[in-house]
């Protein structure tokens, strides 16, 4: 390394340290945010307690000059879009979700609080403390590149950017995914603020699509003592069929089928005449998606006195690593670096939004949020202390895509 390189880098770091230090000093603003955020408690499906929070991340957004507009949904809470900056440059989508699993009341038994390292409460690590990060990652960006906010829209950031948080993630992004796919197209990359994978903070390169089936069995009811064989028990048929449909597994191809929910029959003394079972699946691969759903689409009843009824399909894609995923990982690798650690990454079994553009063939990397555990769970949590380090690691990013 030369002298020149060596000054090069020798700032590089210093740079990164001075970043480090504005966000630790910035911790107990950050960890504010998250516990507002937190403590507007906001599931799924009511529209009314979704709205609230995205009224309150609104008015943040707003205050850093970001340029609002709310995507309205009859039957879900509203998303929200923020842009910031002009169109001088294709922006960077900032992507996650302000609705959670849990609901009205949780936080009565997981209240929102401060255990030595760790901040607690429903939907503070899937995704809340992602939305904070991205609040304070963009305030640093305008202070650091000279930001005036209120004179113009995401004025001071050293690129465009849009974000997008929704409503409806948690249960499949109906009302949404067409809003997050007409936004990815227009952008360089994908962030996802979604939470990290394990204590080490790594961020995802791959997911696996998700597709949900419903496979319904009719038959003939009849009396189970009087007349027992003049019915067709369709719970009989249904085991059958579970077995047939579990055999699709091929964990070699990362290929998994689940039946998760059971349900049939009305009394023990009564041949049911219904039965049905629902149906988790997973691929790791794009090309696995037609296989899986001729296969699910294909089957027949065992017994001929039975019918069969299959709904349902893939409606999430996998998230592959592709050579656009594997150089944002590379930046984002290469940020972390110079703040002091490595970045590593991770494939894993769940989806999120970022299915949808990373399917559209943007460069796409999720699991930038909050680093813990426990999301969907009473133990969830996030640790306060990687909080300065994840906020400095986005906003890197931002300028370096």
């Amino acid at each position: 390394m030369n002298s020149v390189s060596r000054k090069a880098a020798t700032h590089s770091s210093v740079e990164a340290q001075r970043r480090l230090a504005y966000f630790s000093e910035r911790r107990d603003e950050i960890v504010s945010t998250i516990r507002e955020l937190v403590e507007i408690e906001s599931p799924s499906d009511n529209k009314a307690a979704v709205d609230r929070v995205a009224e309150a991340v609104a008015e943040k957004f707003s205050r850093l000059g970001g340029e609002v507009r709310f995507h309205r949904a009859k039957d879900f809470g509203s998303h929200l879009q923020v842009n910031f900056g002009g169109k001088s440059a294709k922006p960077v989508l900032l992507l996650g979700h302000y609705d959670t699993v849990y609901p009205l009341g949780t936080l009565a038994t997981m209240p929102c609080r401060v255990e030595r390292n760790k901040l607690t409460g429903p939907g503070v690590l899937d995704m809340k403390s992602g939305i904070a990060l991205m609040l304070h990652s963009l305030a640093a960006l305008q202070d650091w590149h000279g930001g005036s906010p209120g004179k113009e829209p995401g004025g001071g950031l050293p690129r465009p950017v849009n974000v997008l948080l929704v409503s409806d993630e948690e249960v499949g992004s109906d009302s949404s995914r067409a809003i997050t796919e007409a936004l990815a197209k227009r952008a360089a990359a994908v962030l996802v603020l979604e939470p990290s994978y394990g204590s080490q903070g790594a961020v995802k390169t791959a997911r696996k699509g998700v597709g949900e089936y419903l496979v319904k069995v009719t038959g003939k009811a009849s009396h189970a003592g009087l007349d027992f064989q003049k019915g067709v028990n369709a719970i009989l048929e249904l085991a059958r069929q579970i077995e047939k449909v579990s055999s699709f597994t091929d964990l070699k191809k990362g290929l998994t089928v689940n039946v998760g929910i059971v349900s049939g029959g009305s009394r023990t003394n009564v041949v049911p005449a219904e039965a049905s079972a629902q149906v988790d699946v997973r691929i790791a691969r794009i090309k696995d998606a037609a296989g899986i759903d001729k296969k699910m689409r294909s089957l027949r009843p065992f017994n001929r006195k039975c019918k069969i009824e299959i709904t349902g399909g893939i409606n999430r894609p996998p998230m592959e690593r592709t050579a656009g995923v594997a150089a944002l990982y590379a930046q984002a690798a290469a940020v972390a670096r110079e703040l002091g650690w490595k970045l590593g990454e991770a494939a894993v079994g769940g989806g999120s939004d970022g299915n949808f553009t990373a399917g559209l063939g943007i460069p796409t990397l999720d699991g930038l949020g909050g680093v813990g555990d426990g999301a969907h769970a009473t133990h969830e949590h996030i640790l306060i202390s990687e909080l300065p380090r994840r906020a400095a690691l986005i906003a890197g990013l931002i300028e370096a895509v």
